[in-house]
């Protein structure tokens, strides 16, 4: 299992409209995230020892240096997340190329080692794969094509698959726009991530779950986290890992190097 964190502030409200930078009701949900709900997530990992990969937008890593400071610290893992929360796939070439390697030199600041990208919105262009390569990237994690990690044909890069369903954003986002969009509780998303976390382990699958600390940050929502989180722990045989680990044992199977994830997880119990 992987947790992963889209560590995705004011960058997402400043994508979704530039003119949110003068409404600081809109934005006070970003300060939330980074400033209540990530202190909270750290502590509560800490206390569950369990390591996750936290994808982080260059600009709020600008923004909020010593958040990513108390993330590292922590021993988690700090991928890419874009440095705007912008979409690849709105970008020339040399736009998302520039973006890339805007966020590259903010992230290494805070870490030695940048290995893996995740688009906004886990949508990328017909050029992110190459860029990723040029980049030195050693896994994606944005596709949902698979419940196992994989080598990308033709790119050398491991896949880390994701899943809308595995993500809190789709179960809790409100929309104060069309007022379409209900907020579900937090005991129905308990209860489908538990079956859908299941289903996949029961297939040897890998569970990646996705977390926004503006969204699962709220008190019932971080207490249901961490029962959910409790519960999985319990179980036998489950790998807790970083994607970046992940993806270490998916090309050490490949190489003959590690015959097994589980085999891997054994550097970190």
């Amino acid at each position: 299992m992987a947790l992963t964190v889209d560590f995705d502030a004011e960058e997402l409200w400043l994508a979704e409209d530039p003119a949110n930078a003068a409404r600081p009701g809109v934005l006070s949900q970003a300060r939330y995230g980074a400033q209540i709900a990530v202190p909270q997530l750290l502590d509560m990992l800490a206390r569950l020892d369990i390591p996750a990969t936290f994808f982080v937008c260059g600009g709020d890593a600008e923004r909020y240096p010593a958040i990513l400071e108390s993330v590292a610290g922590r021993g988690h893992e700090i991928g890419h997340h874009g440095f705007t929360h912008r979409s690849p796939h709105l970008m020339e070439r040399d736009e998302e190329a520039a973006e890339l390697e805007r966020g590259l030199k903010v992230l290494r600041r805070f870490t030695d080692r940048v290995e893996g990208y995740r688009s906004p919105s886990w949508d990328i262009s017909p050029n992110t794969l190459d860029l990723l390569v040029a980049n030195g990237f050693r896994y994606s994690s944005n596709m949902m094509d698979a419940i196992t990690p994989y080598a990308h044909p033709g790119h050398d890069l491991v896949e880390i698959p994701v899943h809308w369903s595995l993500d809190d954003a789709p179960h809790f986002w409100f929309d104060a726009t069309s007022w379409d969009r209900t907020i579900r509780s937090a005991r129905e998303v308990a209860e489908l991530w538990s079956e859908e976390t299941s289903a996949i382990h029961e297939a040897g699958g890998l569970v990646t779950l996705t977390v926004h600390p503006q969204i699962i940050g709220r008190p019932g929502r971080l207490r249901m986290l961490e029962r959910f989180l409790t519960s999985v722990r319990e179980r036998d045989r489950i790998w807790f890992a970083r994607c970046g680990e992940i993806a270490g044992a998916v090309r050490g199977a490949a190489s003959g190097t590690a015959a097994t994830a589980g085999d891997a997880s054994g550097a970190l119990s």
